[in-house]
């Protein structure tokens, strides 16, 4: 009788582990996965396995920066402006044609955009030259947000939120609304070009497998990696890393350890803002057009939520690139298996909006089981 506790104790330390654990999305994707397998075995095809990733990459760098921001207690609403706005200007600098129907009442037509296209279409190394510009305009969103929040002590939910205004509706009129298309082979490429493309086999169903293989080493999924280990050596090796979560912590502690907290927020932001810009140039490759309607809709409630799923605290000083790397997974593969059960948009957006409120009260779990082993 009295040996019965202690197995139920050891059983509840694991349960507490587990959950505690930084792989514990991982944990809970498979789980996911081979609970839903028996009822829609596409989600184990390498077709979807494909398409998941290709949906994966371009959010997880987003989302990473939206982790370097949740770390210091702060949200960053102005991502998909980011996008949309270095997106379409990236475009407009590189199309090699525009249509006058479309853009000859936009305020950029006659001088930056022309029916022969933007000032650097042909040009040699045009494509890098308009990416460095797209670069410079998010640094500059960034500066504006880390500063208005650093320097003036406004709060980053309203400074965000107005620049989420002010920059979606530039880019908006800009354009007129109008997508701009006919951009480069050499830019399309990076949204979804295949690195390795050599098949071998005989077999028709072998040269398939192998190219659904293959065609997951894409141009997207390397610059996504690159980006996340270097964040990932950033924020959790580094001094500039720990004075990040320290922040996040208590700013106030801080700021008296010496901290120097308005450069940490400022760069942060910036660094919110570039990663915004890299997944916008992956989401216009892939489209093959400069969007200003990009990052719209609820695409800031996917970045937000992927990151609280994965263990990034949304009161800041807790966060890990790779629990935003699970995150990202993990809800990526949840479209995936919403969309296959043919739910309306509307049905899937309150599945997602369920998950997020319970990955929160996650987070406050979580947050009080490490208390209580502490003391």
């Amino acid at each position: 009788m009295s040996s019965s506790p202690v197995p139920r104790r050891e059983l509840k330390d694991k349960a507490v582990d587990l959950l505690l654990s930084d792989q514990f999305v991982l944990y809970l994707s498979v789980f996911y996965v081979l609970l839903l397998a028996p009822f829609l075995p596409m989600l184990v095809t390498p077709a979807n396995l494909v398409n998941v990733l290709s949906n994966m990459w371009p959010l997880l760098i987003v989302a990473i920066g939206q982790t370097f921001v949740l770390a210091i207690g702060g949200i960053d609403l102005s991502q998909g402006a980011a996008i949309a706005l270095t997106s379409v200007l990236g475009a407009v600098l590189i199309t090699g044609a525009a249509d006058p129907a479309t853009f000859a009442n936009t305020p950029i037509w006659g001088w930056l955009l022309t029916d022969a296209g933007g000032p650097l279409a042909g040009v040699d190394h045009g494509v890098v030259l308009a990416i460095a510009a797209m670069l410079v305009a998010a640094v500059i969103i960034g500066l504006i947000n880390g500063m208005a929040v650093a320097m003036f002590a406004m709060p980053a939910f309203i400074v965000t939120l107005v620049a989420m205004m002010i920059f979606s509706a530039f880019a908006l009129w800009l354009t007129q609304s109008g997508n701009v298309a006919n951009l480069p082979d050499d830019f399309i490429r990076l949204g979804r070009g295949d690195i390795v493309s050599v098949y071998f086999g005989a077999k028709e169903e072998a040269k398939i497998a192998r190219r659904a293989i293959y065609s997951l080493v894409t141009y997207p999924m390397v610059i996504a990696l690159c980006v996340a280990l270097a964040a990932h050596v950033l924020l959790n090796r580094t001094v500039f890393g720990s004075q990040v979560l320290a922040i996040g912590m208590n700013r106030k502690a801080a700021e008296i350890s010496g901290v120097r907290v308005r450069r940490i927020i400022i760069a942060v932001f910036v660094i919110s803002a570039v990663c915004a810009m890299i997944g916008g140039l992956l989401f216009a490759a892939r489209l093959e057009a400069g969007r200003p309607t990009l990052g719209g809709g609820t695409f800031l409630l996917d970045v937000i939520g992927a990151a609280v799923i994965g263990g990034t605290s949304l009161f800041g000083g807790k966060a890990k690139v790779i629990w935003t790397f699970f995150g990202v997974m993990f809800y990526v593969i949840m479209a995936s298996s919403l969309s296959a059960m043919n739910l309306s948009a509307f049905q899937i957006d309150m599945v997602k909006g369920g998950i997020i409120l319970c990955a929160a009260l996650l987070d406050v779990l979580r947050t009080r089981l490490k208390r209580e082993r502490v003391r």
